[in-house]
């Protein structure tokens, strides 16, 4: 006599003759079904869509041949175009006095004000760069500063709405509305950020932090011309973010659970109402005991 290999089955049939349907179990098991393809759907889309995690390393604060991309917009509603300028120092000894290059100067306001928009490199040592009139051919009567920060942004720009952290804060930073003489001074904290997308691709932008003052200031002559001071500092701790996505097992596991522990659930609980109405029409016959 062969082994039959049908002893192995596990997943023993029920005659379909032995079997009763309940209108209860047909509702318990649609909303069973319903229930699976939702939480199927819903762990199918986080599976696609790549989670995003960081981590934080020291960089190597001697790397200054590195140059970090800025982006300034700036409004000032009552300085003309031909006054305003941008200056940049730093701490290596450079000293540029009305940086012209990748600069554009729109009048507004009838030409009563100034859009000005910039692209320059800073190195990666402390320093600042200011709006001003210091490199203006004449002087204004009233180098008046105050402002609107369309957007200031370090490095490549991140569109990833996922991302934490805010790599433009002083967007729509108004002080258009500020004293004539006042000087307005942002005093900036940047911290290098990485994003590594799931294809490898590498995309190095910068966060910063920011506190601000605003003040008169004066010399041995009196008063001395309003600016816009940005000064910063570059944090040595750098944040990358990378994109993760779940392995096919753990999908897979995810999947198995959901289908087998909402059957599970879904059969305790068919089988608790079948029993308790069973019971219920013996009471009713007074056949309880």
């Amino acid at each position: 006599m062969g082994f039959d290999l049908r002893r192995l089955d596990i997943y023993r049939k029920v005659p379909k003759d032995l079997t009763q349907p309940t209108v209860t179990g047909a509702v318990i098991s649609i909303c069973c079904c319903a229930f699976m393809t939702f939480l199927f759907f819903s762990e199918f889309f986080h599976f696609i869509s790549p989670e995003v995690v960081s981590e934080l390393f020291v960089d190597n604060p001697g790397n200054t041949d590195e140059k970090i991309p800025v982006q300034i917009n700036i409004t000032l509603p009552r300085l003309a175009c031909e006054y305003v300028g941008i200056d940049i120092q730093d701490d290596l000894g450079r000293h540029d006095v009305g940086f012209i290059e990748n600069t554009l100067k729109t009048p507004w306001n009838k030409g009563k004000g100034c859009i000005f928009e910039s692209r320059f490199h800073i190195n990666r040592v402390p320093g600042n760069f200011h709006v001003s009139t210091h490199s203006a051919d004449k002087q204004p009567d009233s180098a008046d500063m105050a402002h609107y920060i369309t957007s200031l942004t370090f490095g490549e720009m991140l569109d990833n709405k996922n991302l934490p952290g805010n790599f433009n804060p002083l967007a729509r930073r108004d002080r258009s509305q500020a004293d004539p003489a006042e000087s307005h001074d942002y005093t900036m904290k940047i911290v290098p950020t990485i994003y590594e997308d799931s294809a490898g691709t590498t995309l190095v932008s910068y966060q910063y932090t920011y506190a601000y003052s605003n003040y008169v200031s004066f010399s041995l002559g009196g008063r001395s011309p309003a600016a816009i001071w940005f000064r910063y500092d570059l944090n040595p701790i750098t944040v990358k973010y990378h994109e993760r996505r779940q392995p096919i097992y753990a999908f897979l596991t995810s999947v198995c659970a959901i289908i087998g522990g909402t059957f599970t659930v879904a059969g305790i609980i068919d089988s608790f109402v079948f029993t308790a109405s069973e019971i219920f029409k013996k009471f009713e016959l007074g056949k309880l005991s």
